[in-house]
């Protein structure tokens, strides 16, 4: 494991010839990258199929060091820091998802993406209305604020081994810029997933009408077992594989 600009990356080379550019895994929120990628085997079999693969953790998740300050992590910063693990590279895949998939929407201006799959993407900025106050308190002992969507991301910013403080920073600095998507900034081709019964990706739709030539396919389960489950890994990388033309 490397460090490059304060981000944590696992590198891995694939067997054989390459069959395309490396692809660049970018994890959720609260969670890092062998929760999200490893444990449900997307190195190995992109590794297999010819791929090398990069991937990194987020700041204030996995391995990561945790932001001083909300300015070191807002979507911008993020993207950056994401823009220099691939410094270098003449093109690249993306697959995101969650905070990821918001993460790589902007990563096309700073990166030489070629396609991406996102999954698991809220068309909405779903940190502005969190409590962050609230929520690492009762990290810290405190009782379980009494807002529902507070609560939940209390919840998830205690999980084992999660830095609840360097979480809480996280979603001050993200919501400094609000996911405000609109049609013309995307324009490299992208597949879009959801879980057929995911909230947080409830409203797709709209994002996928923003992006010429996009498509969407939705994945059995939740949030969770959407990511978690071989449909998604079979659309993603199924779209990868592809020929650099926009889908459909």
């Amino acid at each position: 494991m490397s460090a490059t600009t304060s981000l944590a990356v696992r590198r891995y080379r694939a067997d054989g010839a390459p069959s395309g550019p490396p692809v660049l895994l970018v994890h959720g929120f609260a969670s890092d990258g062998h929760t999200d990628w490893i444990t449900t085997g997307w190195p190995s079999a992109l590794t297999a199929s010819g791929r090398d693969v990069l991937m990194p953790d987020l700041p204030g998740h996995g391995s990561s060091p945790a932001p001083a300050d909300a300015s070191e992590v807002t979507p911008s910063a993020i993207v950056a820091a994401l823009a220099d693990v691939v410094d270098g590279l003449s093109e690249m895949d993306v697959i995101g998802y969650s905070l990821g998939a918001r993460l790589a929407w902007d990563l096309p201006s700073a990166a030489p993406v070629r396609r991406m799959a996102l999954g698991g993407i809220s068309p909405a900025e779903p940190f502005t209305a969190v409590d962050v106050d609230a929520a690492v308190a009762f990290a810290s002992g405190g009782k379980l604020p009494g807002d529902p969507l507070t609560a939940m991301i209390a919840r998830l910013i205690t999980g084992p081994g999660r830095d609840a403080v360097a979480l809480g920073r996280c979603i001050e600095g993200l919501r400094r810029e609000p996911f405000a998507p609109s049609a013309g900034q995307l324009t490299v081709p992208t597949r879009f997933v959801a879980g057929e019964d995911d909230p947080v990706s409830h409203g797709i739709d709209q994002l996928v009408a923003m992006v010429p030539g996009s498509d969407l396919v939705v994945v059995p389960g939740d949030h969770t077992a959407a990511l978690r489950g071989a449909a998604f890994q079979t659309a993603a990388r199924s779209f990868l594989d592809a020929t650099n033309e926009h889908p459909g």
